[in-house]
């Protein structure tokens, strides 16, 4: 069946839904950015977050080459679930990641020389493509779902390269800075 067979679902136009995602995810990330953890007393130990994330993150990574290789194999119904479960570790990374900036202070990188090179620039790297990733995979899954695949199809060209750059340096970051947390 080719791209013509394919007729979209609706003609809904989601822009606004993007666009209302994006500011407040990112405002948010921004926001964390910017203040010091609470010191809110949590009811478990804050400290288990940073791994969670990595842990997130890795499987968000899976999930991504599982759907990459499904959709290689013209297998339409396992790629979406496997976007459906990166996207579900993702929004569970999101969540993790504001609770410990919420309620824990930043550590900072105590390592030098060229390892303190390399991790700033992976973080350096990381920090706009994770900004950049957020419209990027809201448009991706909402095409896909509304078979809009003329759109799905250019916008996954980088959406997914870029989510995976996001994914493995999100565990990278994790692993180069877990020495130093306190």
């Amino acid at each position: 069946m080719g791209n013509a067979d394919y007729v979209p679902k609706t003609n809904k136009n989601y822009t606004w839904i993007v666009v209302t995602l994006t500011i407040v995810i990112n405002g948010l990330i921004a926001l964390l950015f910017f203040m010091d953890g609470l010191g809110a007393e949590a009811s478990f130990d804050v400290t288990i977050l940073p791994m969670m994330n990595a842990i997130y993150n890795s499987f968000t990574t899976v999930f991504l080459l599982a759907a990459l290789y499904a959709i290689i194999k013209r297998n339409v119904k396992v790629h979406r679930r496997f976007i459906y479960a990166a996207l579900s570790t993702t929004t569970l990374f999101l969540v993790t990641y504001v609770a410990h900036h919420l309620l824990a202070d930043s550590t900072p990188y105590g390592g030098e020389g060229i390892m303190a090179g390399i991790y700033y620039f992976i973080l350096l790297t990381h920090i706009p493509l994770a900004a950049i990733i957020v419209p990027l995979v809201l448009f991706s899954v909402i095409w896909g779902m509304t078979n809009q695949v003329t759109k799905h199809k250019k916008i996954v060209r980088w959406t997914m390269p870029l989510w995976l750059y996001v994914s493995i340096t999100g565990v990278l970051i994790y692993i180069m800075i877990s020495p130093y947390y306190g």
